[in-house]
C-alpha cells in the first residue's frame, strides 16, 4: 500500500500547503512548535501530513525542525553567545537535552562546540 501511495503524484495545493508549514517552522523555530499546529497550518491530518513534509522534504517534519534548530544554535554558540541562552533561543527548555541534541546531531556538546570556535576564528 505504501509503495502504491509514494507513486501518486503530489498535487500542487499539497505543495503549497506543506511549504506554509516549513515558512511557520522557519520563523518560529524558537516557539514550541506541536505537530497538530504544523499540521494545522497545512490544512491536513498529522499523519497526512507527516506523509506529505516527508514526500516533499524527504525527512519528517521533527527531524527537519531539529536540524533547522541546531544550524541556528551553531549560528549562535559561533557569534559567542552562552549555551543556556542559546537553549532557550532555538526552542529548548531544557539545557540537557538540548545539549544531548546537539551532540547527537553535531558530534560534541556545545560548549566543546563553542570552545574550538573560540580557538579557531576563521
Amino acid at each position: 500500500m505504501e509503495r502504491l501511495y509514494d507513486a501518486l503524484p503530489l498535487r500542487p495545493e499539497h505543495y503549497a500547503q506543506v511549504r506554509r508549514s516549513r515558512a511557520l517552522m522557519l520563523q518560529e523555530y524558537g516557539s514550541q512548535l506541536q505537530l497538530t499546529d504544523l499540521a494545522k497550518s497545512a490544512f491536513m491530518s498529522k499523519f497526512h501530513y507527516v506523509r506529505m513534509f516527508q514526500r516533499i522534504y524527504g525527512v519528517t517534519p521533527r527531524t527537519y525542525l531539529r536540524d533547522l534548530r541546531m544550524r541556528k544554535a551553531k549560528a549562535l554558540l559561533t557569534k559567542g553567545m552562552p549555551v543556556t541562552d542559546v537553549c532557550f533561543e532555538v526552542g529548548y527548555q531544557s539545557v540537557t537535552t538540548f545539549s544531548s541534541i546537539f551532540k547527537k546531531c553535531i558530534g560534541q556538546t556545545p560548549t566543546s562546540f563553542r570552545q574550538i570556535i573560540k580557538s579557531n576564528p576563521e
